[in-house]
């Protein structure tokens, strides 16, 4: 039993090395999605995926070969990064609660609607600087060219992205003719027939977005759940590595406690010139 605990760890530290590959590939993945054209809440997971391939390097290395002060940086920056990371999943999890959309009757897409989302996201997603890096990603991304063609019908019975709900067309409830005094949602007269224009600056373009960018999260939510179990798991198992690597330092067996030859800790003679510097004042 004395060895079993690095050895764990070794291998859960191997699988762990493994594992930070998926994080890192799906916050590529989430930032480079252009549908999404969204990468506030993915950039913190690609760190977190590069800290955990990093520290089970360490990890891996001190349980294997007994090197006490790599585990100890090891379950430090462990604690960290648990931190981090069940932050990151509570604060996404807060930011994105809100949401979904309406459903149009008699249409199979839904419509979204700016107030429905956080404060914080709507004060990130109305900054005009910032939108205007959105709405030129969206622009690039050709989402809208794709329903450029549909006829009337296809309206009625096709469902569309939240993007394409929100940037590529006016709001269903908009009503154009000329004779209508009534007061329409403001997005109605923000729409432009233009490919260049369209309702890239209208709120409900900015509000898909947001949905596209919730929905992405929440399937990612369910990787960061399951990575903060298995690591606060190994965090549980480093912290027995450790004591049996520093055990390993001090020459006597597993169980026995044979301290005739144990080397002194590192900081053990400034004590001791400490210890006696105090004694010779009193």
């Amino acid at each position: 039993m004395y060895r079993f605990s690095n050895t764990v760890i070794g291998f859960l530290n191997l699988f762990t090395l493994l594992a930070s590959i998926p994080i890192i590939g799906a916050g590529l993945w989430m930032a480079r999605n252009t549908t999404t054209c969204e990468s506030f809440l993915q950039t913190p997971l690609l760190v977190v995926g590069f800290v955990v391939l990093v520290i089970s390097l360490a990890g891996f290395i001190g349980a294997c070969f007994h090197v006490a002060w790599a585990l100890w940086v090891y379950l430090v920056v462990m604690l960290f990064l648990i931190a981090a990371l069940m932050g990151i999943t509570i604060f996404g999890f807060v930011v994105t609660g809100e949401g979904g959309g309406v459903q149009i009757p008699g249409r199979a897409y839904r419509e979204y609607h700016l107030q429905e989302y956080s404060p914080w996201l709507r004060t990130r997603i109305t900054d005009p600087n910032y939108w205007s890096t959105i709405r030129s990603c969206i622009f690039n991304s050709k989402t809208c060219a794709k329903i450029g063609y549909w006829t009337p019908l296809d309206y009625l019975d096709k469902d569309m992205t939240p993007i394409q709900s929100g940037c590529c067309k006016p709001p269903t409830s908009c009503n154009y003719n000329m004779e209508t005094t009534m007061a329409q949602d403001t997005d109605c007269y923000k729409w432009r027939n233009s490919p260049t224009v369209l309702c890239y600056e209208c709120d409900s373009c900015k509000a898909g977005v947001l949905e596209s960018m919730r929905r992405d999260w929440h399937k990612m939510s369910v990787l960061n759940i399951v990575m903060l179990v298995f690591l606060i798991g190994v965090y549980c198992i480093g912290c027995s590595a450790f004591q049996n690597t520093k055990r390993a330092e001090t020459d006597y067996p597993y169980g026995e406690n044979r301290m005739t030859k144990v080397r002194p800790r590192w900081d053990y003679h400034w004590w001791r010139w400490w210890h006696d510097k105090r004694e010779s004042l009193y």
